[in-house]
């Protein structure tokens, strides 16, 4: 009996860290992608709206910046560039929409959680993230991939910047149990 359990034990351990390890395309989904993270001031309607204002502004004014970057570096570098305008802009507009609210823009390493889009899914963990707080921040936040440009759904298509393997891992419905398992493994071991 006992010759028995020990190589099952040895067997169903292999088979977990199998899972738990990433794959060189998990890890490197996270190596690869810059989010954007937008914080409304409140829950309330009108601060919600602003969010989505700040939200399209951005995307129109500083997502062509990064159209045609090779990297998630090159991508980050013209953003942090861009800081104090992104700051300044949209400080600009919230003034001209009849609002009082200070901005904060910083690129940052920040946690997200898995999220579901409408073709992909990408696993929790630690993203490089433009993040811009109206206000106090304290409203329901908004993000997305800001690149590779998947914020649009129509730039959505196989040739968004991710490597064959990675969009396959993203864009396939199958790999939820890993995607927890990696989120998981992530949060234990700081990932």
């Amino acid at each position: 009996m006992k010759k028995t359990i020990i190589p099952a034990i040895c067997i169903l351990l292999c088979a977990l860290c199998i899972l738990i390890i990433p794959t060189e395309a998990e890890a490197s989904i996270y190596d690869n992608t810059v989010r954007l993270h937008i914080l409304a001031p409140s829950d309330s309607i009108e601060d919600q709206n602003l969010k989505l204002q700040i939200r399209d502004f951005i995307l129109e004014k500083y997502g062509t910046l990064i159209d045609g970057v090779k990297s998630s570096e090159e991508a980050e570098e013209k953003l942090r560039g861009e800081l104090e305008s992104i700051k300044s802009d949209c400080e600009s507009l919230i003034n001209s929409l009849g609002y009082d609210y200070s901005v904060n823009a910083e690129l940052s390493e920040e946690w997200f959680c898995t999220r579901e889009y409408q073709n992909f899914s990408l696993p929790s963990g630690r993203y490089i993230s433009l993040t811009v707080t109206l206000g106090s921040g304290d409203g329901q936040n908004w993000w997305c991939v800001m690149y590779p440009p998947l914020c649009l759904d129509a730039s959505v298509s196989d040739d968004v910047g991710y490597s064959d393997d990675e969009w396959r891992l993203i864009s396939k419905g199958g790999y939820r149990v890993k995607f927890k398992l990696l989120e998981v493994s992530s949060a234990i071991f700081g990932g």
